[in-house]
């Protein structure tokens, strides 16, 4: 089967025949990938920017944690599942063994892996995982709807990290896939959201048919005045998705005394800070990433229930064998999500 590796320290990744995975082991399922989008995460791992030497350990390594398919396959002890169920995917594998994974919480273990970084993921025709990371989908959901769940449970969690309620003024940087989810959620909360980007018309504007009812490209003006402009006054919590330094400390800046600043962009830089000047303002700083099982499962229920809406962030669906084309068109941030879809999927009519 065709497969999108990444085999080497360097900039790039190969599109490969391999040979299709093996029967499924004890609690594990094979899933037949419908539709895979490409994830910021798998453009660092491409582009082998700081961060991502962990990698090294694993490669070669098919890229692609964001999908949605169908059962093939399932290993021994599997009861929760069927051959022929519809299925996303949380790729954040637990060992299970930790303080945090006794105390329920799989997104703070610190040898967790996940799929399409650490195990072969679904830049494939199949990709093998665990069954208990695995969530039925409704019958009437679109496979490549479902695809979005990752992103959009990843945005679900950093505003809850922030914690916004209705009538906070909040402000989003990165108008990204996953900024734009955080201002859906946002705004679905009945916050006061803006979303601010810099040199992106094209994204801006898939925000605005989304119904996000404030954006602002910061080409030709500030931050803060933006802020002041479409909120009426400092933000109460500005979440950050741009992976910039720089915009955690405008950001910042931008913030009111005690407020809440969410950092859920992946930096290669550093932060260089003011200490006193944050003390004496009260200002919180905090940090999201990955998603919970409650904010995962929250973004199925989003997708469900606004699906016709959520379906603008797809702007491209490229076959696997253009993957090379794909992620040059994610890369030039003129797309907003772009899909891979294993030639084995194109003949499922209606799964698109």
């Amino acid at each position: 089967m065709l497969a999108l590796r990444k085999a080497t320290a360097a900039f790039g990744a190969d599109l490969v025949h391999v040979d299709a995975p093996p029967e499924p082991g004890a609690g594990r399922v094979t899933i037949a990938v419908a539709a895979a989008g490409i994830c910021g995460s798998d453009i660092h791992a491409f582009e082998w920017t700081p961060g991502y030497g962990f990698m090294n350990l694993f490669m070669p390594v098919t890229l692609g944690h964001e999908f949605a398919g169908i059962v093939r396959a399932v290993g021994d002890g599997v009861t929760a599942l069927a051959v022929g169920d519809r299925v996303t995917c949380w790729p954040t594998v637990p060992c299970g063994a930790c303080s945090a994974c006794a105390a329920d919480r799989p997104q703070d273990c610190q040898s967790r892996r996940i799929v399409g970084l650490h195990a072969d993921g679904a830049f494939a025709e199949q990709v093998v995982v665990p069954a208990a990371n695995c969530r039925r989908l409704p019958d009437d959901m679109p496979l490549a709807i479902a695809a979005l769940a990752e992103p959009l449970a990843v945005a679900v969690n950093a505003v809850d990290v922030a914690e916004v309620g209705p009538g906070d003024r909040v402000a989003v940087l990165g108008p990204g896939p996953i900024g734009l989810c955080i201002a859906f959620v946002a705004q679905l909360r009945g916050a006061v959201v803006l979303l601010a980007g810099l040199d992106d018309a094209a994204r801006l504007d898939v925000a605005r048919r989304i119904g996000i009812r404030e954006t602002a490209d910061l080409t030709s003006g500030s931050l803060e005045a933006a802020i002041r402009n479409a909120l009426g006054g400092e933000a109460d919590r500005v979440i950050e998705a741009t992976g910039s330094a720089r915009s955690v400390v405008e950001g910042l800046a931008a913030l009111r005394s005690g407020g809440v600043l969410v950092v859920a962009g992946i930096h290669s830089g550093s932060l260089d800070l003011d200490l006193t000047s944050f003390v004496r303002s009260k200002k919180q700083l905090r940090a999201a990433h990955d998603t919970t099982a409650r904010a995962f499962d929250e973004a199925i229920r989003l997708l469900a229930a606004h699906a016709g809406t959520l379906d603008a962030l797809i702007t491209h669906r490229r076959p696997l064998a253009e993957a090379q084309a794909g992620f040059d068109l994610a890369r030039s941030r003129q797309a907003m999500k772009v899909l891979l879809l294993p030639e084995a999927a194109e003949t499922r009519g209606g799964e698109r």
